[in-house]
């Protein structure tokens, strides 16, 4: 991906490097590791699995230490932010959506607070509405290369387009929606409405990347197949298949891996948000 000249978002919150200090409410326990080791495999919403994890009202503090400084991944993660925040703010003018309310990306090392509770690394990359933020710990992208054989730079600009197109939804509605929804169904109904949320995130994360490329010509040679190989490596089938040896379709909540390289797919070779309505398909 060419983002050497690119700019780097002030939009980054590094709490790398400070340990969370943790009262007594928003201690984690047992539960909650095990809980962190099923969305794991299973791709379940973060923010729905450490709701009642802790509360962003808990007494949780750092201890003391200074922050590290860039590296060459976390100017890389800095640049692809920037490159997202360009590119929705440009669709947003076009679709006349009104101001894009730009995303923090907060870097973090094992565990730390959010509105939705306690983010930890095992749950992987994700968005939590309630304070407009994408957390990651950097050390998934090393994971994504050894233990889901998704290598590559794009495989991991993706993953932040992702979670960046989950804060769209959020400032669209969509998230408030679902999660009405959600209350009025059954677990199976749930579970489905959340593999719609989930690929159209996947569209959304193609959209960015067109627009990208179009304005900025930042792909190369392999970098869309960088992407369908993670999106294809974190598929419900895939991960289920991987850790108990069958598929349940029932309990899927991100798509199967075909799904999430299909819909990703539509929004690259469209351009266009109107191509990722998930909710109206009559097939994903």
């Amino acid at each position: 991906m060419r983002l050497d000249n690119s700019r780097e978002s002030s939009n980054i919150e590094d709490r790398r490097g400070r340990r969370m200090r943790m009262g007594g409410r928003g201690k984690i326990g047992l539960g909650t590791i095990v809980l962190a080791l099923v969305a794991m495999y299973f791709g379940i919403d973060p923010g729905v699995v450490l709701q009642n994890a802790t509360s962003p009202t808990d007494d949780t503090s750092y201890s003391s230490g200074p922050t590290p400084s860039a590296t060459p991944e976390t100017r890389f993660v800095s640049k692809v932010l920037a490159d997202t925040e360009d590119a929705w703010d440009a669709i947003f003018q076009q679709k006349g959506w009104g101001h894009y309310q730009q995303p923090k990306l907060v870097l973090f090392n094992g565990a730390t607070p959010t509105a939705c509770g306690t983010g930890q690394s095992a749950m992987g990359p994700f968005y939590c509405p309630g304070d407009s933020k994408v957390y990651l710990d950097l050390s998934f992208f090393k994971q994504m290369a050894q233990q889901l054989n998704s290598p590559g730079d794009f495989a991991q600009a993706y993953v932040i387009a992702h979670e960046v197109a989950h804060h769209v939804q959020h400032l669209l509605g969509v998230t408030d929606q679902v999660d009405q929804a959600r209350q009025r169904g059954g677990a199976v109904a749930a579970n489905q409405l959340s593999v719609r949320v989930e690929l159209q995130a996947d569209c959304m994360a193609g959209v960015w990347a067109h627009h990208s490329d179009t304005r900025r010509n930042t792909l190369e040679q392999g970098d869309i197949e960088e992407a369908l190989n993670a999106a294809s490596a974190i598929g419900d089938d895939r991960l289920q298949q991987q850790s108990q040896g069958y598929v349940v379709p029932d309990s899927f909540t991100h798509g199967s891996s075909a799904q999430r390289m299909r819909w990703f797919t539509r929004g690259f070779k469209s351009g266009d948000t109107a191509q990722c309505d998930t909710f109206s398909a009559a097939t994903l």
